[in-house]
């Protein structure tokens, strides 16, 4: 089946979510607050620019009416030196403007990504559960980036028009308080279509869409070989072409929107000046106001108009600095349903691994009506192998998954060393543990970096000796780079089986006294599982080891074989206990054994 070419919950979602002010923005003021010197100084900047522009009307009043008309050519010398002085001093301020504000904003959304990945990694499995990562990464990523510009330079340039405008209104009403008048009647033409408009919050539905598209492409590329050994490339094209033509069509009605405003904006104001100055052209040969009144009052009236102007068309990037704002609050405004304790307690200081389940019953946030552990129990004890076995769906993993404290139960108590998981503090708590998934994960890094990234304190010999235990370095040594060489996008310059002893020697280096073990030769041909399984055989000495397993031929030494069936116990013992007393375990292995004995037979 063909992937749905949107999430209609999401759009839903997105249609009854309130949508974003410019008032979001005062999600980012708690990072401004480290800056408050280098904003002081920006303001400063900022107002000095702006007097020095208002400066240039007075000059053009004075140049008029005792230059020009009187025909006083040092006059005019004067004002070209004045002229200059005040360039020099709008220069200034406005490479200091500049500088001050791109720096903060640089800070300012740095301290801000680094807050959202910092809580990002906090958050549970519930969490994860319900969000894509595409999602997320947007967030992390697009948000930012659009409110570096803003905070880095539209919020300057708004604080900038917003300086003229209130001191050329001063001198306009300086100036010529009769036509300064007139000017405020038509004010309410231009503020009217600006509030109107800005309440079509458009920003946060763009953002939204424009997330939808990185969160598909994240998901197609991370199962690009599916989609090609599938052919669903055709598919998935058009898929994609309609979640860019979404965005494009909720961007291009922000962008209509934002047009028709700054337009009509424009239009306003420059005919209220065309009017404004028909009005001074009368009062002038009248005798009410002098030509350098006239001159400067119109001065004063462009820049009070370009600054309307400028305002109106930054205010749609403020709006969508807000959606940005808020997409980014609301993440990190996310509380994990699991953390560490506020008074956790210790654990031993003499580590043992040994684990107890007491009646345990868990439901997935996800799957609510069905349990995946119904009344579990099990007691590990210190040094024990027991081996966890049962059909798909048994609930193996999911022992795994509140050992982890991935979740907690919805009923019973999980303990580590005698004390309940949610009383230990969870960095703690997973520091005495080790495990090798299913699916190795690989990390785009050298074999030195994936092998240590349990332990980053090892040393190179270190890591050396795990993985001569995990068989890795028979595949690693030979690498163009040796251990140094980069093993590729998740691991794809390695084969499967590869994989799984790097995840091996991870596990081995981290040397924790609860080793979990998922499946961790499932990837291995018959001779590397072998040798694989001697390796493991001397990590799992002198420690506690939970195993899951769907090859019965690699538990058939754990000290207790645990048969599941829909998340209940329903039989344990050693394999030759269970295979007397028949039942599920004794049909698993009929099945299993003969399968590999009819395929050691064909073979020969």
């Amino acid at each position: 089946m063909a992937r749905r070419p949107n999430n209609s919950a999401d759009t839903s979602e997105a249609a009854e979510r309130p949508r974003a002010s410019v008032g979001a923005l005062r999600g980012i003021v708690p990072y401004l607050k480290p800056y408050k010197a280098a904003i002081a100084g920006a303001l400063v900047a900022l107002t000095v620019a702006a007097s020095a522009v208002l400066v240039m009307g007075v000059g053009l009043r004075a140049l008029v009416d005792h230059g020009f008309s009187a025909g006083n050519a040092d006059l005019l010398d004067n004002a070209l030196i004045g002229l200059l002085a005040i360039i020099a001093t709008l220069t200034a301020a406005t490479y200091a403007r500049f500088f001050l504000v791109s720096w903060i904003g640089e800070k300012v959304v740095a301290d801000m990504r680094r807050d959202v990945f910092n809580h990002i990694l906090d958050l549970d499995s519930q969490f994860y559960e319900t969000t894509r990562v595409g999602e997320v990464l947007s967030r992390l990523t697009t948000d930012t980036t659009l409110l570096q510009s803003v905070v880095g330079s539209q919020v300057s340039v708004a604080l900038r028009n917003l300086l003229l405008f209130a001191g050329g209104t001063a001198m306009l009403v300086i100036t010529s308080p009769r036509l300064t008048g007139f000017v405020f009647l038509v004010v309410p033409l231009v503020v009217v279509p600006i509030i109107f408009f800005g309440r079509r919050k458009l920003s946060r539905a763009s953002q939204d869409r424009v997330a939808d598209v990185g969160a598909f492409i994240e998901e197609t590329l991370n199962a690009v070989r599916i989609v090609q050994a599938f052919g669903h490339e055709k598919i998935d094209r058009t898929i994609f072409g309609s979640r860019v033509t979404e965005a494009l069509t909720t961007a291009i009605g922000r962008i209509r929107a934002r047009a028709f405003l700054t337009a009509t904006v424009m239009m306003l104001v420059f005919v209220s000046i065309g009017v404004i100055l028909w009005l001074g052209g009368h009062d002038v040969i009248s005798g009410r106001i002098t030509a350098g009144e006239l001159s400067a009052f119109v001065f004063y009236a462009i820049v009070v108009a370009g600054s309307v102007g400028a305002i109106s068309e930054v205010i749609g990037d403020l709006q969508r600095a807000a959606g940005a704002s808020e997409r980014l609050v609301e993440l990190l405004g996310t509380i994990p349903a699991l953390r560490s304790p506020d008074d956790p307690q210790p654990l031993p200081d003499t580590p043992t691994g040994a684990v107890k389940f007491n009646d345990v019953t868990f439901h997935y946030p996800s799957r609510p009506e069905t349990p995946s552990l119904s009344n579990f129990t099990l007691d590990v004890k210190a040094g024990e192998t027991v081996a966890l076995v049962g059909p798909s769906g048994a609930g193996k993993s999911t022992v795994f998954q509140l050992l982890l404290r991935f979740y907690d139960p919805t009923e019973g108590v999980v303990t580590l060393e005698g004390l309940d998981l949610r009383d230990i503090d969870l960095n703690a708590l997973r520091a005495r543990m080790a495990i090798v998934p299913q699916d190795a994960v690989i990390f785009a890094a050298n074999g030195w970096e994936n092998i240590g990234y349990g332990r980053p304190e090892a040393v190179q010999d270190e890591i050396r000796a795990a993985a001569d235990a995990a068989m890795a370095t028979e595949f690693l040594d030979p690498l163009p780079e040796g251990f140094d060489s980069f093993l590729g996008e998740k691991g794809v310059r390695l084969s499967g089986g590869q994989r799984q002893r790097i995840a091996i020697a991870r596990a081995i280096l981290r040397n924790a006294p609860l080793l979990l073990l998922d499946e961790a030769t499932s990837a291995l041909d018959a001779e590397s599982e072998r040798s694989v399984q001697q390796a493991l055989d001397k990590a799992m000495s002198n420690r506690t080891t939970l195993v899951i397993a769907h090859r019965l031929a690699t538990v058939l030494k754990a000290d207790r074989i645990v048969v599941m069936d829909q998340g209940r116990i329903i039989a344990t013992g050693t394999h030759d206990e269970l295979i007397a007393e028949g039942g599920l375990y004794a049909r698993l292995a009929a099945l299993q054994f003969d399968r590999e004995e009819t395929t050691r037979d064909a073979a020969e």
